[in-house]
């Protein structure tokens, strides 16, 4: 029976690798998945997974108004799909998340979204919001601190390493932007502790 997951995490746990081996896997035993990827995310070009350990795929893209159910409908009747993979889900809108469970609900395709849980605030994506809320099952992926303990919190940096509270929430970028600390750690570099 298809289901919805959502795998999710700080930066740098390995997310998009665990997305591109379901791929693989997927594929090898000759099923047929859809990767997705938010079009905001083009550090690897539009349409690409790409992870740091050097795996890349093309996929479909996403903004704000693709309906992500008639896509992957369209996709399904071309040729069958056996799941949806979803890169970047945390830039889904509530009702694309609604669109997924209605690919699980009415299709019967499994979608297993990757993505991060909240932003460089503290604060949830929407995307992550509505998966929270809505999935069948929910899978953290672990990653750690400098200091050795469960990375949870993602810090922005500016230019000089220094981390930062305001902004947009979204702003691309990799290592050169973000870190992945423990709670500790994040409460303590931006001067939220007692």
């Amino acid at each position: 029976m298809a289901q919805l997951y959502f795998y999710y995490s700080a930066m740098n746990a390995g997310k998009s690798t665990t997305l591109l081996q379901s791929a693989f896997n997927y594929r090898e035993r000759g099923m047929e998945p859809v990767i997705l990827t938010a079009a905001i995310d083009d550090r690897a070009g539009v349409g690409k997974v790409s992870s740091r350990i050097g795996l890349q795929a093309d996929a479909h893209i996403f903004d704000a108004e693709k309906d992500v159910f008639e896509l992957i409908k369209a996709l399904n009747t071309e040729q069958k799909r056996h799941c949806v993979l979803v890169d970047e889900c945390q830039f889904l809108s509530k009702q694309q998340v609604l669109q997924l469970t209605d690919v699980v609900d009415e299709l019967g395709i499994p979608v297993l979204c990757y993505g991060l849980r909240n932003d460089f605030r503290g604060e949830l994506f929407t995307g992550s919001h509505y998966l929270l809320a809505w999935a069948d099952k929910l899978i953290e992926l672990k990653t750690v601190c400098h200091c050795g303990r469960k990375a949870n919190h993602v810090l922005r940096t500016d230019e000089h390493g220094e981390a930062i509270a305001d902004g947009d929430q979204v702003e691309i970028g990799g290592n050169n932007r973000y870190v992945s600390v423990c709670r500790k750690h994040y409460k303590a570099a931006l001067n939220l502790s007692r």
